[in-house]
């Protein structure tokens, strides 16, 4: 399968500011032929690439105040291996996250999903759930809303959809983490996040949304939630999001089963 990606950030620095994109594939999907440019102004600006956990990799970069333009593009070819877990990762993916806050959820998890024993199935049954009471609001959420916010305020965008996901899968006691990914065939177009579940010796997709199938998803960045896998991290300074494009593509689109185990490759 070949999947072509690119993104494009405009942002207007108004103070001096440090910055760390995580918009480039993982490592875990080897020889992608990519380009990463960054102009102030028109000018090239100077980044440097930082290694991040789970073959994420993040470029920063210190920016005078002007117009920053951060342009992006890869083509993945192929099927990548999946990405193996030690047990230390295991533990850090059961606890409870700033996002993701699976102790208050424990007893919503225990309610709706005790007497299921088979992992496949509860992988199942907890994506039908989150996606069946949540609605799919453009701009609905806040960048500091959690999984229990998520609940109450019943609707959400993907990555609300995630932090639940994840937060019901650990007090479940199964290991789940966020991923940020670009998605072939979503609509609206932008960058997504689908939850990640260690199931029989894998990570499995666990996607609520179910607005773009899984077996095209390319891994981003990987973390206990969105606290991990922004795009964008300011650090210092100030810098305002004037405008975003994102487009991924493939040249297969595959039908997808919720109850089909599916692992990001």
């Amino acid at each position: 399968m070949q999947r072509d990606v690119t993104s494009r950030v405009m942002l207007t620095i108004d103070e001096t500011a440090d910055l760390v994109f995580a918009i480039a594939v993982s490592a875990q999907h080897p020889g992608a032929a990519e380009s990463f440019t960054a102009t102030l102004d028109g000018a090239p600006v100077e980044w440097t690439a930082l290694a991040d956990a789970h073959g994420g990799r993040l470029h920063r970069m210190t920016v005078a105040p002007g117009e920053l333009v951060v342009e992006y593009s890869a083509s993945v070819e192929g099927i990548a291996a999946p990405l193996p877990a030690e047990e230390s990762e295991l533990l850090a993916y059961g606890r409870p996250s700033r996002y993701a806050e699976s102790d208050t959820l424990a007893p919503t998890a225990a309610a709706e999903f005790a007497g299921i024993t088979d992992p496949a199935e509860l992988l199942a049954a907890i994506s039908s759930w989150v996606g069946t009471r949540l609605a799919y609001v453009s701009g609905s959420s806040l960048p500091t809303d959690g999984a229990v916010r998520t609940l109450l305020n019943r609707q959400g965008v993907c990555r609300d959809y995630a932090h639940l996901c994840v937060a019901l899968l650990r007090a479940s006691g199964v290991p789940a983490r966020l991923v940020s990914v670009y998605a072939p065939g979503l609509d609206p177009m932008d960058f997504h996040a689908v939850a990640e579940a260690w199931v029989e010796g894998a990570w499995r997709v666990v996607d609520a949304t179910t607005l773009a199938p899984r077996d095209t998803l390319v891994r981003i960045a990987t973390g206990r939630d969105a606290a991990d896998t922004a795009f964008l991290n300011v650090l210092s300074g100030r810098a305002d999001l004037v405008e975003m494009e994102v487009t991924a593509v493939a040249d297969v689109l595959p039908d997808d089963d919720v109850t089909r185990l599916v692992s990001i490759r």
